[in-house]
């Protein structure tokens, strides 16, 4: 999410395409429950609400470790009415929602190295609960 390095045409990550219902997104309402959540958050729209842009950017930014099978995650394109904020709400479906800051600028890759769990785990955090600041100041160490 947010407003993701080349990776070589063999090392291709793939992405679903957008199913036909879900184009459509204009009069989709806005996720309720987060209140709580800091204005500037919920606001951010992604950028890769279409399957082809995120296949795009993907293909030029690392997210995964060299020798890493790539099954571990597969990165999927968003609506305009999700944000990071937002948890699984009653899907069936295991996912997250990571910025995309995180790999670009930060150079994180999946999966994350001994340390990073570490200190997540020290801390009692998911790491989808890390805003990107938290995250720089993580990748210091």
């Amino acid at each position: 999410m947010g407003s993701i390095g080349r990776i070589p045409m063999e090392r291709v990550v793939e992405v679903r395409e957008d199913p036909p219902e879900e184009l459509v997104e204009s009069n989709w309402p806005a996720k309720t429950g987060y209140e709580w959540v800091v204005t500037n958050v919920p606001t951010q729209r992604s950028l890769f609400r279409w399957s082809r842009l995120l296949r795009s950017w993907l293909n030029f930014t690392p997210i995964f470790e060299k020798g890493v099978q790539r099954d571990i995650v597969a990165p999927e394109r968003v609506t305009a009415v999700e944000c990071v904020c937002h948890g699984r709400e009653g899907s069936a479906e295991e996912f997250f929602y990571m910025y995309m800051c995180h790999f670009s600028q930060l150079h994180i890759r999946l999966p994350f190295d001994e340390f990073t769990m570490g200190v997540l785990q020290l801390l009692i955090v998911a790491h989808t609960e890390l805003h990107p600041n938290s995250w720089a100041y993580l990748q210091a160490f």
